[in-house]
């Protein structure tokens, strides 16, 4: 038995269990969790933002060690560190044919599957987005599964499986940075603050964070913001403003609010580029005019997990970290137990902090 955070319904608060693992099968790997950041996309897995099979064990960014593998399982083996990768790609279907992994098709397939039982009435549970990594040991399929790369503390690693692809492909896939361009990053949680370091990394100049928290400036310039910006009805023209009256090259949005989007856009100087990261609910309707979009020639993009390509991109992020220019502790605001979880996601509800992260 291991102790897991369950959410027994959408929209019912989370319950610390017991649950019973099974033993890894063919192509598994059972891995006891070192640390696990609680995501935004966890907060919208439990509030029905996003539809997930319930019950379920949610948390999706960790890492850990191998305990045992399953058979034919060669690329990693116990007592190995990992991180875990909540959305593997199949290789075969038509966005992983073109290279998008990050699109792929069956990359959730796994969710609907049953993970666990729970070990007070032999309830089946899903594994929320494919690794259940609220627990302190989970089963997982070896695509699932990355080395992880040596000089990389095991427990700020987790930070790897989803902020830092997530902010560091908005800017380097995504939006494509360059040297000397401007950007504005809206949203200063954990991806975000995973964004602006990685704005400063390509190089990017003049770097404007905005939130609607003042308390996160210190954060915000910690991370490389070389501006900051309250958020208000005037945050497009403040922008501006900094930017001598063109706008920021590139916006990276991080909260997925209609509003927020639509600002960013606005930020942008004629033909800049914004990227949404942020994920909202149906409800958020954003609005443009044709004429406008014919005038500014803005880019306006989605953006999957970073549009990364985890077996590629984790490497290179961990010579980031070990070159110094990465700093993974610097993300985490707060480190908790498992029954802290719905603490975070009150935080993050109300705007606080950047990453918890929960240490087994």
């Amino acid at each position: 038995m291991v102790r897991a955070a369950v959410l027994p319904a959408v929209g019912a608060p989370l319950e610390i269990a017991e649950i019973d693992l099974p033993d890894p099968g063919l192509g598994q790997v059972r891995v006891r969790l070192a640390a696990a950041g609680v995501c935004h996309s966890d907060l919208s897995l439990s509030n029905g933002t996003m539809r997930v099979p319930v019950p379920a064990v949610l948390g999706h960014e960790g890492a850990g060690t191998v305990m045992a593998v399953g058979e034919g399982v060669t690329h990693v083996a116990p007592g190995d560190s990992v991180i875990l990768n909540w959305a593997p790609s199949c290789g075969t279907c038509h966005a992983c044919t073109l290279g998008e992994v990050w699109l792929c098709a069956n990359a959730l397939n796994g969710a609907a599957d049953v993970h666990a039982r729970r070990s007070s009435d032999g309830s089946d549970l899903h594994p929320g987005l494919n690794v259940a990594a609220f627990a302190e040991e989970t089963v997982v399929a070896a695509s699932c599964v990355l080395p992880l790369p040596e000089g990389i503390p095991l427990t700020d690693a987790a930070l790897l499986g989803c902020a830092v692809l997530t902010g560091y492909g908005a800017i380097h896939h995504s939006a494509q940075v360059r040297e000397g361009e401007t950007v504005a990053v809206f949203g200063v949680g954990g991806v975000g603050l995973a964004t602006l370091q990685s704005a400063r990394i390509a190089g990017a100049t003049t770097i404007v964070a905005v939130d609607v928290s003042p308390e996160k400036e210190e954060l915000a310039r910690a991370a490389g913001a070389t501006d900051y910006v309250v958020a208000s009805e005037n945050t497009a023209r403040e922008i501006r403003t900094l930017t001598g009256k063109q706008g920021v090259d590139v916006a990276v949005e991080c909260v997925g609010r209609a509003v927020t989007i639509r600002t960013a856009w606005e930020s942008t100087r004629r033909g800049g580029r914004t990227t949404v990261v942020g994920i909202g609910g149906k409800d958020q309707q954003v609005t443009f005019n044709a004429l406008e979009l014919f005038h500014w020639g803005r880019t306006l993009s989605g953006c999957v997990y970073g549009n990364s390509d985890p077996a590629k991109d984790v490497p290179v992020l961990a010579e980031h970290v070990r070159a110094g220019r990465l700093d993974l502790g610097s993300l985490v605001t707060e480190r908790i137990a498992l029954d802290g979880i719905p603490g975070a996601f009150e935080n993050m509800v109300a705007g606080k902090g950047g990453r918890a992260l929960v240490i087994f």
